[in-house]
């Protein structure tokens, strides 16, 4: 009985502290829609998947067969850990369906520690974490978070069409590999907005102005989400005075006064 008392103190310890909701600078948070903090299964997503976009609600995980060229993803601890597949350097990638316009991410990630020097086949200098967002057919806009700061783009939608990626905004930060970053990704009509850690970007591309359909965690060679959550958002009377400031100055902004979050 002691002993595993023990080893339920020892999880409750390794696991995530959830993180107090962050400012935002070009939405309000409304109502909570979904909360996760991955301390159990994950239920099977629901409807026909057109492939990794669209005709789905909930968790997807990509790459689960054992034919598959994808990474995998396993619960440990509450977190989310995927490991990309070191044959073919493909990442770990999942998607979470969900049909919005308009949008506040919170969650906490993480770029997972795996020296070459320890396991050769795995280990990768580069480290890195992305949310990627769908339309109804494909990818519409990332941000991706790296040792050396973070950037936001507008996606190749087409693949091989005229369409082509597009880098929004980036910034310059130290990340350390190993540590939980907090990230807050703001969407409304054509911008998208992304603080870590305190520090805020911007972008925005008409193309963004679509529906979106779902969003993707993309990690490798190893990475963590946690403490999940999304609201839905609503428009932000400061936000020209708070774009205004993202832009001109290389540092986190004063947070705008927030209402009173729903809770689901």
């Amino acid at each position: 009985m002691k002993r595993t008392l023990l080893i339920a103190l020892l999880l409750h310890l390794a696991a995530p502290t959830p993180a107090a909701e962050e400012p935002t600078f070009m939405t309000v948070r409304g109502k909570l829609v979904h909360r996760e903090d991955f301390s159990q299964p994950l239920p099977p997503h629901v409807g026909k998947p057109n492939g990794y976009a669209s005709g789905f609600e909930g968790w997807l995980i990509h790459g689960t067969g054992p034919e598959s060229r994808g990474g995998q993803w396993k619960q440990l601890e509450g977190r989310l850990h995927g490991s990309e597949n070191p044959q073919v350097k493909h990442p770990a990638t999942a998607s979470y369906g969900i049909r919005f316009d308009a949008l506040v991410l919170q969650c906490r990630l993480r770029m997972e520690d795996v020296p070459l020097d320890k396991d050769p086949a795995h280990g990768r200098k580069n480290r890195y974490i992305q949310l990627r967002f769908t339309n109804e057919k494909s990818y519409l806009c990332t941000v991706s978070l790296h040792a050396g700061g973070f950037g936001i783009s507008k996606d190749d939608n087409d693949r091989d069409g005229p369409d082509q990626r597009v880098q929004l905004a980036s910034h310059k930060a130290s990340f350390e590999v190993g540590k939980w970053h907090t990230v807050v990704v703001e969407l409304m009509g054509d911008e998208v907005t992304a603080t870590v850690d305190g520090h805020s970007a911007t972008g925005r591309h008409p193309a963004l102005g679509q529906g979106k359909h779902s969003f993707m965690v993309v990690t490798g060679p190893e990475g963590s989400i946690s403490d999940l959550r999304l609201w839905e958002a609503k428009e932000n009377p400061e936000w020209p005075m708070n774009r205004a400031v993202i832009a001109s100055q290389d540092r986190p902004i004063a947070p705008a006064a927030q209402p009173a979050t729903d809770k689901k």
